[in-house]
């Protein structure tokens, strides 16, 4: 499984140990993200990364900057991109079974590194549950976005 990382400058160290992590267990990781801890916008990086996704280079994608908002604001302007912000396990498997998300954000300035691999592990192992009411708001959402098939 291929897995999509960005970051910011706040989140090299949390993106590093998460892609070590992840590539220990047999992910394959496309690095999107700045590996300095110069300065750097946000959009630039969680928009390229959303963007391998979409285009189905990646098969999830995970996104972290300071707080995990404006990374996962900028994941969420690409059509065909429901990335969710979590904070913990719950949030992570709610947003897998519910909204089908294909992105996960974090922040590393309000998450632990503990909690973080917790919430990635509980994402991606967390398949969509296929309700009909999770399928039906989901197309509405792929129609607000034009990503509709």
């Amino acid at each position: 499984m291929k897995i999509a990382m960005a970051n910011d400058h706040a989140a090299v160290a949390m993106k590093n140990e998460i892609k070590k992590m992840l590539e220990e267990e047999g992910y394959e990781i496309i690095n999107f993200g700045t590996d300095t801890n110069d300065s750097v916008d946000y959009p630039d990086f969680g928009s390229a990364c959303a963007r391998a996704v979409a285009n189905k280079e990646a098969d999830f994608g995970i996104v972290i900057c300071g707080t995990g908002i404006g990374i996962s604001i900028a994941a969420n302007k690409i059509p065909g991109i429901r990335c969710g912000l979590c904070k913990d396990v719950t949030d992570a498997k709610l947003t897998r079974e519910h909204n089908d998300a294909n992105m996960l954000s974090m922040g590393a300035r309000t998450t632990g590194m503990e909690t973080a691999k917790d919430i990635v592990h509980a994402f991606l192992a967390t398949p969509f549950s296929n309700g009909v009411n999770h399928v039906r708001r989901i197309a509405k959402l792929a129609d607000l976005d034009g990503s509709a098939e």
